[in-house]
């Protein structure tokens, strides 16, 4: 996962609202939720609701299938994992400047 990718996940998840219907669906499985049972869990409005789905889709957190007139949303864990990942990729390594230019030392 680049940077860019890792800021827009990042932002999506710094919403309030968004961080719990992503952790809900987390806890939901690989089975997922469809729309109306993520609101009804979370209480909030219909539109909001989709607002806040479209967000986490275009982070690339969140998964849609359209079954007939229901819309089943999962949590996306590989992209989940890779965010993780690229949070702690370095861990415990320890701390040394990065230069843009390795050839400017």
């Amino acid at each position: 996962m680049d940077e860019q990718r890792a800021s827009a996940a990042l932002a999506a998840l710094g919403n309030r609202t968004r961080l719990r219907l992503f952790r809900l669906l987390v806890r939901a499985g690989g089975d997922g939720l469809n729309v109306g049972e993520a609101q009804r869990h979370l209480d909030v409005p219909a539109s909001t609701l989709a607002h806040h789905f479209a967000h986490l889709t275009r982070a690339g957190l969140v998964t849609q299938e359209r079954r007939g007139r229901e819309v089943v949303c999962r949590a996306d864990y590989g992209a989940m994992n890779d965010l993780v990942g690229f949070l702690t990729e370095a861990c415990c390594t320890g701390l040394r400047l990065e230069q843009a230019d390795p050839d400017a030392a």
